[in-house]
Formats: C-alpha cells, structure tokens, sequence
C-alpha cells in the first residue's frame, strides 16, 4: 500500500530563534520512499540538515521572529502488514548483548529504572523471559494509564505515570521503556506517524510514540498505547526517551500557533 504523510507547524518567535526538527522520515525507510517529502518554511529560511548520535535526521535553521510555518510531505510504500508477533523470541542476558544495545538498558532523563527497578521484578520478574514477558508489561501498561490530552504535561516521568496514571502516548511508552529496562531488556522510544489504517478513526491525527524492544538479536515494535498490531507504522525518530526526539527543540522561547499531521493510504501510484 502507499502511505501519504505530512505536517504543517506554526510557531510564533519573539525574537530569532535557533530550532532543530525531527520531522523526516527515519533513514531505514528511504527506500521505500516513491514521492519524496517536499519539505518548506514560510517565510523561507535557510536550513541545513545532519545526523544525529541515533541516525536521526535533523533540520537545523533560524526561526524569524514572528509566525513561522514548517510543512513537510511526502508518501511511502508500505508492505500493509500489522505488526510482527513472534511468541518464541527470547531474552538474551546481558553478556549476549551487542555492544550498542547497552545504553538501552540505562535510566534516561524519562525513565527513571532505579526508582521503578523493584515494582518491575516484582510484578513481572517471575514471568518466563522473553516476548510474553514484554507483552505482560505492555498489557500493564495500557491498562494502567489512561489516555487523555487534556492531562498531557511534557515534563511527565515514567514514575510519575506509574503513579499518576493518565498520560498520552509518551506517557505509555515511557512507563513500558522503563519496565523493560529494569528487567535488563534494551528498549528505545520511538517517534512516528501512524495513521488510523484498519481501525475506527478516534482522535485528531497526531505524531505517535511507540517502543522497540531487543529480543533474539533483533529490534521488535510494542505499542502500550494501542496493544494490538497495527498497519503502516512510518519511524521518524529513535531514541532514549522523548528527550533524545523532540519534534521541535528550540533554543528560545516559542509558541505554538497551529498543529497539523496527516497520514492516510493513497491509491497506488501508475
């Protein structure tokens, strides 16, 4: 299936402002790209474009002061699978892991595992190792917080949606990281569009944040948030937590004016 995705972004600046964007497709993905994004500002500015510790890419430029628009846009082929379900794959321990896995088993400015390390073995330490012990804790998960935008809050802590328990997509994705690191299996956050393919259309269109999860030498997707496979999943951006992947990160006071992201099937291309 091909896949359209974009966003349109208003900030209004004070003054000039330095601001770093994660909004492109995330490399792995290049291939699959068959109109590539077109990406502008209103007013134009200059950008520029590198990568980052993660293979992220990132748009760097100068907002003016006053509106400034970002918009992006482009469509992906996707194979239009849900997501993969592999009950047999196991843990590894900690000696088996590769060397680049090892930072995602370490608390992050989100994920606090030395506050939660004692509810997590104590809630999932006797389950057997492996893809149903991620799965118990992401059924935790999503049973455990409920959604609501109107209780977002950007400074939010997987400890305290443990406890607060209400949160958005980060707040899931945060809380089931941090459990799976506890018990020493490598989770990183994942920044992403996916769109509402296959299932009832329930809230606005927005960026979405998921895990994946290293079991059996490989990178698997969870969703705490959802808990159930899903089509069409676009990676933006991967991470520690939502602090390695902002959206927008400005080095300046900023505020945000509009906020619009689409991502739909489109018919195929001939």
């Amino acid at each position: 299936m091909l896949i359209r995705y974009g966003y349109e972004i208003t900030l209004n600046c004070q003054q000039p402002t330095a601001l770093v964007c994660l909004l492109s497709v995330h490399e792995h993905r290049a291939a699959d790209i068959r109109v590539p994004e077109t990406t502008f500002t209103a007013p134009d500015v200059p950008t520029s474009t590198y990568r980052d510790l993660f293979g992220n890419r990132c748009r760097r430029f100068v907002a003016p002061a006053g509106d400034l628009t970002i918009w992006g846009d482009a469509t992906i082929e996707d194979d239009g699978k849900p997501d993969k379900v592999l009950p047999a794959a196991r843990e590894l321990t900690v000696p088996e892991l590769p060397d680049d896995c090892l930072a995602y088993l370490m608390g992050s400015r989100y994920c606090e595992t030395d506050r939660l390390s004692q509810s997590a073995w104590d809630m999932f330490g006797a389950i057997e190792p492996g893809w149903g012990r991620v799965q118990a804790i992401c059924d935790f998960v999503h049973d455990h917080i409920r959604f609501d935008y109107m209780h977002a809050r950007s400074t939010r802590t997987a400890y305290e949606v443990f406890h607060e328990r209400v949160g958005v997509c980060r707040d899931f994705a945060h809380l089931a990281v941090t459990l799976c690191r506890c018990l020493n299996i490598p989770s990183r956050y994942i920044n992403g569009h996916l769109g509402d393919i296959g299932v009832p259309v329930v809230d606005p269109m927005d960026f979405s944040a998921w895990i994946e999860v290293f079991l059996d030498g490989g990178w698997h997707t969870f969703d705490p948030r959802n808990n159930t496979p899903r089509v069409g999943r676009i990676v933006v951006a991967r991470g520690r937590d939502a602090a390695d992947v902002p959206l927008i990160n400005s080095f300046g006071p900023h505020v945000l004016k509009s906020f619009r992201v689409w991502t739909y099937e489109v018919p195929t291309l001939r």
